[in-house]
């Protein structure tokens, strides 16, 4: 199956903007059409030729149904039906789910959703112009995530952490001081009282803080 389109490739970098981009920019166009009374065996071959998960069945130059690899699974394969002898139009699912070119991705997925399909056809001027499948879009979806994950990952960090201020208030034992309420650690003890004065003068216990520092003179 071709891949998606490289326009809608370099312009939605983000899973919000591939969400909003038309359907009809991400389509495949390669689309596989087959008479009605074709074999699923030729259905087959064809699809696997195609790398493709479905192909349309059309009578008399109108598109009315559509089979899928999964209707080939369970209603000609688990049966043990001889593909070459069951028809398309047997096994064929009908009407086929179809949706504007200019409709967006996320569009296509909520209707691919509500009718549980895997894929949905695009049309245009009373034609079937290309396909979209469910998993074309997750697995874009998955490559988004990952660029940007990646790109997270190789740069530049917002906040630069100094490994040794890390190491150093982790390891309390090459600390001079620590403040007896909340643990800071300081180099002095002009340092230390500094800070309690700043910040713990809600103990109101100037005496306490000064029975406390007294212990490091």
């Amino acid at each position: 199956m071709q891949e998606e389109k490289g326009q809608s490739r370099n312009q939605a970098n983000t899973i919000a903007s591939y969400l909003l981009s038309t359907v009809g920019s991400i389509s495949n166009s390669d689309v596989i059409i087959l008479e009605a009374n074709s074999s699923v065996d030729d259905a087959s071959h064809l699809m696997k030729d195609k790398n493709s998960t479905s192909v349309l069945v059309s009578a008399r130059g109108d598109i009315v149904g559509v089979v899928s690899k999964t209707d080939i699974l369970f209603k000609v394969m688990s049966q043990n039906r001889d593909p070459s002898k069951v028809k398309l139009r047997e096994i064929m699912s009908s009407p086929v789910l179809t949706i504007r070119p200019n409709a967006s991705v996320e569009e296509a997925l909520s209707k691919m959703a509500k009718r549980n399909v895997r894929q949905i056809y695009l049309h245009a001027f009373n034609a079937i112009i290309g396909v979209v499948s469910r998993e074309q879009i997750y697995r874009r979806m998955e490559e988004i995530s990952l660029s940007t994950e990646n790109l997270v990952i190789s740069g530049t960090p917002v906040c630069i952490v100094n490994s040794k201020s890390v190491t150093y208030i982790k390891d309390k034992s090459k600390v001079n001081y620590l403040c007896p309420y909340c643990q800071s650690p300081f180099d002095t003890t002009e340092g230390l009282s500094k800070h309690m004065d700043r910040f713990h003068n809600e103990f109101d216990a100037g005496v306490l803080e000064g029975d406390v520092r007294s212990i490091f003179e």
